[in-house]
This record gives C-alpha cells, sequence and structure tokens, in this order.
C-alpha cells in the first residue's frame, strides 16, 4: 500500500445510503505522518435531509421502468447542487473556509447496483450507478472532488463494494484484537479485521438488510407519517413471528459465496411487497411484522459471523456503525444472537467514535488516496483482481 501525502491536511466526506434520508457531511483532520496508518480526527459532522420532493425523486430512480434519463439527468445535476450546499455548511460549521480543504470525497446515491457477473461477447457487463456531478461540487464550491469511486474496482473484476472496509482497515486494526466493523445502514456490511493484520487479510462483504426492510415497511404501514421504526418503538410492541422469520432466513443471499454485496435490487419495494402480502394473509399485526424484519437483520449479522468468518478469525468484539445502532430493539436481538456466539457487541460510540458520520469520515479518507494517486480497495475484499486508484477527479 503506497503511503499518501506526509502533512496534516483537512477534508470533506459526503455521505447518501440506500435509506436515503439525508447527506451526511463530514470535515476530517488527517495527518499520514505515521506512515500507511493515518490519524483521521472529526472536526465537524452536520446531517441534511434531502427536500421532500427530491427525496421522492430518488425513490422513483430506484424503478427501472421509472429511471428514463432525463430524469436521471436532472437529478444527477440536482444531488450535485445539494452535495456543495451540504459541504459548505459543514465546512463553515468546522470554522474552514473552502481554501482550507484539500478535497471533497463524495458517495453520491446509488440508484442501481448489479455487481453480478453478466458476459455479453466475452465481456463482464456487470455495473453499478452513483449519481451526484462532481463538476457541480467542485464549480460550487472550489475544491477538487471526488465522485464515482466503485466503477475503477468493477473494471478490474471487482463487484465496487464494499469500499469502507479499506478506511476501517487503515483506522481500526489492532495486534492483539481481532475486530469486526459492522455498518448498518440501508444494508449491513461486516469487515473483518484479524489481529495484527495485513491489508489482504482483510475481508468484508454484505451482510444482507440493515434498516432497508424496516423502513420500507413502517414507510408502507404509517404512509405519510411514519418512514422508520425510531427508537425501535414499534418493534418493541410486537412479538417475531418465528413462521416468517423461518421462510425469510431461506432466501439465497445468505448462503452465496463471498465476495458478495446487496442492494435495493433485492431487499427494496418488491421484497416489501411480498412482506404485505404474507400480513394480509396471515393476519400479522403491523407490530408484529416489523418485530419479526427487525429481528431478521440482526439475524442475517449473526448468521454471516457463524457461517463465513468464526472457523477462521474468532472476533474478540463486533462494532456496530449506521442509523441501526440507534434502534435499542435491533441492538437488543444483535446482543442477543451475538452472545450465543461469544462477541461482545459495542457501537462506535462506545468506542469514542460516531456511528453518524463513520462512512462521510470513509469517503474523505477515500477521496484523499484518490488525490495522491494511491491505491484504495482491497482486492480480497470486493473480488477486483488487482488494487486499483478509485475515483473521478473533477476541479
Amino acid at each position: 500500500m503506497n503511503e499518501v501525502q506526509k502533512h496534516e491536511r483537512y477534508v470533506v466526506g459526503l455521505m447518501s445510503g440506500t435509506s436515503v434520508d439525508g447527506i451526511d457531511a463530514a470535515v476530517v483532520r488527517i495527518n499520514s505522518g505515521a506512515g500507511d496508518k493515518p490519524s483521521a480526527e472529526l472536526i465537524a459532522f452536520q446531517n441534511t435531509p434531502f427536500p421532500e420532493k427530491a427525496r421522492a425523486q430518488i425513490f422513483e430512480l430506484f424503478d427501472p421502468s421509472k429511471a428514463t434519463v432525463d430524469k436521471i439527468g436532472r437529478m444527477n445535476m440536482w444531488l450535485g447542487e445539494l452535495y456543495a450546499k451540504a459541504a459548505l455548511e459543514v465546512i463553515a460549521l468546522a470554522g474552514l473556509k473552502p481554501e482550507d480543504i484539500s478535497v471533497i470525497g463524495s458517495h453520491g446515491q446509488t440508484i442501481h447496483h448489479a455487481p453480478e457477473q453478466h458476459l455479453v461477447d466475452g465481456y463482464n457487463l456487470h455495473y453499478t450507478f452513483q449519481i451526484g456531478e462532481g463538476a457541480v461540487i467542485a464549480s460550487r464550491t472550489g475544491i477538487p472532488s471526488v465522485t464515482d469511486f466503485r466503477v475503477a474496482d468493477m473494471a478490474v473484476g471487482g463487484q465496487g463494494a464494499p469500499l469502507v472496509p479499506f478506511t476501517e482497515y487503515l483506522l481500526f486494526r489492532e495486534e492483539q484484537r481481532t475486530l469486526l466493523l459492522q455498518n448498518i445502514g440501508g444494508i449491513g456490511n461486516v469487515t473483518v479485521i484479524p489481529a495484527g493484520c495485513k491489508p489482504e487479510d482483510v475481508y468484508a462483504f454484505d451482510t444482507g438488510p440493515g434498516n432497508m426492510i424496516i423502513d420500507g415497511i413502517v414507510t408502507r404501514l404509517y404512509p405519510g407519517e411514519k418512514t422508520m421504526d425510531v427508537g425501535g418503538e414499534l418493534a418493541a410492541q410486537g412479538q417475531v413471528n418465528s413462521d416468517l422469520l423461518t421462510l425469510l432466513k431461506a432466501d439465497e443471499y445468505y448462503v452465496q459465496p463471498l465476495p458478495k454485496s446487496t442492494g435495493r435490487e433485492r431487499f427494496g419495494s418488491e421484497y416489501v411487497d411480498k412482506l404485505i402480502s404474507y400480513q394480509a394473509s396471515h393476519q400479522l399485526s403491523n407490530v408484529d411484522l416489523i418485530a419479526t424484519v427487525t429481528m431478521l437483520t440482526a439475524w442475517s449479522i449473526a448468521d454471516a459471523y457463524a457461517r463465513y468468518i468464526k472457523e477462521h478469525n474468532i472476533a474478540h468484539a463486533l462494532i456496530v456503525g449506521g442509523g441501526g445502532s440507534y434502534n435499542p430493539v435491533l441492538m437488543s436481538y444483535l446482543r442477543e444472537q451475538m452472545a450465543e456466539l461469544g462477541v461482545e457487541v459495542l457501537t462506535q460510540e462506545d468506542i469514542g467514535q460516531s456511528s453518524d458520520a463513520k462512512e462521510a469520515v470513509a469517503f474523505g479518507l477515500l477521496a484523499d488516496y484518490t488525490l495522491a494517486r494511491s491505491a484504495n480497495n482491497l482486492p480480497r475484499v470486493t473480488g477486483a483482481h488487482r488494487p486499483i486508484v478509485m475515483g473521478k477527479i473533477s476541479y
């Protein structure tokens, strides 16, 4: 792994995930004077909700039959404007000026992710699509902006995901403890960082649904009233339905070989449609359905550890970040599941970090590597044939 610039600098990371909750923006102070293990100090963080009109139109783009090129094009530019605004606001919140920032890294908004091999005339035409125009971000802020990270990894045979494990290796590895870094956003993903590991020892994959199904069910059952189960309030009133849970556990994703990643294409609106239909035909209460899909997320994380990790790397702790870490019912289910496997469950806050800011911090650090022309993927994690510099730079 190449070293990046050896001096202190500020970067901005921007993230909007599959839940489409809003834009996470972080200002990070990086110092890579300690070789290839930089320090990354969070200076300021802000979440900016999407305008409701924009959020509704983003969700429309998740349906390929509605995602026409004109709608995608306009939203690509609109998101560039919104990301730029979020970047400028968090820079001001940090007490800094745009000229103090060396680079902005923006994940963009995923509207479709198709990582599975798809051969046409001998070419693998798998693909992924994130929007939020980098040229707009750079123009509005005057700061070099790195976007469209995932496609470079796919061009060398990878799945373009997950990408955050690269930064987790840089920032969290320890000599004596094996750690699992679990993110629970719309999708759940885990990074395995063995004690004393090298980059090629790290592996990661999507464990399955995170908040996506929970949010989808709540939005459908309480239209115009709720879009998520805040604080696990609804799940706490319900009981897990064992018959439905058994049915959901049978999804083939959970037994697919590594590396693997997933998204809204598998666990999105069509999946929610089937659950709503099941609820109607089996007279399941709203809260029981929500409790059951909440347990599914917890089970899928524990199952992933038992199925893919434990035999090779016995973990000392599972450290949870992302919005799911704020759902006490989900965390309670997860602690119960992992306790049976002998693993302590902590949150990012338990170790002095921020669950909300973690992925935004990661994309700021990834962009820092892009600007230095240093490889910023982990081939074992994504399935890529070789390390590659990810991200397209706009000035």
